[in-house]
């Protein structure tokens, strides 16, 4: 009786038997990937932090300093995944420090400066940055209606013009704060007109990543627009309210905290604003509307589901800092507020909204209906809490 013959497996070595090459360097792909280009960036990060650490170290508390070095690795991280980001970063650097060095430590430069009166002082900037996303949302449309390539790259080169112009001109506004007096000085994200234009340039920075992912540029009308409707309020609050004046800091909100809540939390809204404006799309497209200029439904509800979750994740961040900084300044990490309870909503909201999705299969028209009615509670949250409510936090209202 023949005995039974182990059957012959080639691709088995002992565990002794060292790895192939190939199986060696996959585990380091992701450093093998760098280039020169790549090094050299993450050294230009290195080297900027160092330099804002001993020019503006003076006007900085350890959690400024921590913060600041704890973005060289995130800066790099997104420059080293996404190309398109390292133009931007350098171009939002060189104008800040060319306005810095126009204003040569003078407010009154302002006026006085021609580049800083037409162009890069910090209310020109924003100026610009509401203009081009105008002009920007135009050509998106545009390109839409025509199924024209050049309006869509226009579209495309002018939200990114629109978004280093918006950005530099926050850098240069927190500078001038410090102009007004040390006391003063403050991160630009602490009234309602700062963070519409924060909110603006979250959603605007966003929607690059995703039309560069998707290698389309038809989402750009719908996306766009949220954007162009958040800058005519800020046009409205602005020659209404001179609500650019920059003003100090109240006792509440001079504290770290609120240096990197507000910023985290307004990752989360821009993220829930482009869902629902891809949501719009869907509902479009299933209804056979622009179905052969935009993208397929499953693309669209990628999209959706991917800003979603991103905006959910940075959402609840944004809650736990909140919590956090509410403990710090009223003893209790939770007071009912209707800023809090509203918070609460709108994470519950989306949370359902993935559940829904990812356990229950969930899929189609209902999706995007709830992605649009989605962003009328983020609107309330973020808008309406401040014009009909009170609280410990109506020191945002209109």
């Amino acid at each position: 009786m023949e005995l039974a013959r182990t059957p012959h497996r080639p691709d088995r070595r002992s565990e002794s038997t060292p790895p192939l090459r190939g199986e060696a360097s996959d585990r380091t792909h992701w450093l093998r990937t760098l280039g020169p280009g790549d090094w050299l960036f993450a050294a230009t990060l290195v080297i900027g932090a160092f330099f804002a650490l001993r020019r503006y170290g003076a006007s900085m508390d350890v959690y400024d300093e921590g913060i600041l070095l704890l973005h060289v690795p995130i800066l790099c991280a997104i420059g080293w995944h996404w190309k398109a980001f390292r133009p931007f970063l350098a171009a939002v650097a060189l104008l800040s420090l060319a306005s810095i060095g126009l204003y040569q430590g003078n407010l009154a430069r302002a006026e006085q400066a021609f580049l800083l009166k037409y162009l890069i002082s910090s209310q020109t900037a924003i100026m610009w940055m509401s203009a081009l996303m105008f002009m920007a949302t135009g050509a998106y449309w545009l390109g839409l209606a025509l199924r024209s390539d050049f309006a869509d790259k226009t579209g495309s080169a002018l939200t990114w013009t629109a978004t280093t112009m918006g950005t530099a001109g926050l850098f240069v506004r927190w500078y001038e704060s410090y102009l007004i007096g040390p006391d003063i000085g403050h991160i630009p994200i602490s009234n309602l007109y700062e963070v519409f234009v924060l909110f603006s340039l979250m959603t605007a920075l966003l929607y690059p990543y995703y039309e560069r992912s998707y290698a389309t540029r038809r989402l750009g009308a719908f996306v766009l627009t949220v954007i162009a409707a958040a800058v005519a309020f800020l046009l409205w609050y602005t020659f209404s309210r001179e609500a650019h004046q920059i003003q100090p800091l109240i006792p509440a909100l001079q504290s770290y905290w609120m240096k990197i809540h507000v910023p985290t939390n307004f990752i989360g809204y821009g993220a829930f604003a482009l869902s629902a404006m891809v949501g719009c799309a869907y509902l479009l497209v299933e209804r056979g509307i622009l179905a052969s200029r935009l993208p397929p439904p499953r693309v669209l509800e990628d999209v959706m589901y991917k800003a979603i979750a991103i905006g959910f994740a940075f959402f609840t961040i944004a809650t736990i800092l909140g919590a956090l900084w509410a403990a710090e300044a009223w003893g209790t990490y939770w007071q009912w507020d209707p800023k809090e309870t509203w918070a609460l909503i709108v994470w519950l909201n989306y949370a359902a909204w993935l559940h829904m999705r990812l356990t229950k299969g969930l899929r189609g028209s209902m999706l995007a209906w709830w992605s649009v009615i989605g962003l009328l509670v983020v609107s309330f949250a973020f808008l309406g809490v401040n014009m009909f409510l009170s609280g410990l936090h109506s020191y945002g209202s209109l």
